[in-house]
């Protein structure tokens, strides 16, 4: 059975954003590159979950055209653009941080308190986000990388990556919170199982 090719006709007038982006995947069909949600996370602008949410909202541009296909690829020496603004893949970086008390782990934060993007804003020129989060009262480390596939696999549930904390009380614990904790910590938005408690130091307030 002899396969058929499919030939598609330049047209001047295009109905809509979404026609002109389905035009680009179908006579592309067997070139390969970088899916744009993937491109855009090397850009360091955000996260590759994040980028579905860009490119659904209409504002993500490639070669002047609104794509909102989430399976395009970006083929080499195509322009993808966000917003009017060309991004580009960046090298990977990869920020190790002790974050002090006092700051907020987040990229921008309305009420115009310091965030932990204050502490890294001369550490390069390549854009950098926090991996996780730590709340505004905790120290501890904190990652920063432009790098969207490490930190989908740090962040989402369905990779299961563990973290360790290390809690200083302000009295000892006692038989029934260490039973507590074990079967699991009830927060705001559900309960946190917890995989082993250990005391470290003799008074039992570091756990």
């Amino acid at each position: 059975m002899r396969n058929k090719k499919r030939h598609f006709k330049s047209e001047k007038k295009v109905s809509s954003p979404d026609y002109q982006s389905k035009k680009i995947i179908e006579s592309n069909p067997e070139e390969t590159g970088v899916r744009l949600n993937k491109y855009i996370a090397n850009s360091g602008i955000c996260s590759r979950r994040e980028a579905d949410k860009l490119i659904e909202k209409g504002e993500v541009q490639v070669d002047g055209i609104v794509v909102k296909e989430m399976g395009y690829k970006v083929k080499p020496k195509q322009v993808v653009k966000h917003l009017g603004k060309i991004l580009q893949n960046e090298k990977k970086v990869y920020l190790l941080l002790n974050k002090p008390k006092g700051f907020i782990s987040t990229t921008h934060d309305p009420q115009g308190r310091k965030t932990v993007m204050d502490l890294v804003k001369k550490a390069g020129e390549e854009q950098v986000f926090p991996v996780g989060r730590l709340d505004r009262a905790t120290s501890g480390l904190l990652l920063f990388t432009n790098d969207g596939d490490m930190a989908k696999k740090l962040t989402h549930p369905s990779h299961q990556m563990k973290k360790i904390y290390q809690v200083t009380l302000d009295k000892p614990l006692t038989k029934a919170d260490f039973q507590q904790i074990t079967e699991g910590i009830k927060l705001e938005d559900g309960v946190v199982p917890v995989d082993d408690l250990g005391i470290v130091s003799e008074d039992k307030k570091v756990i």
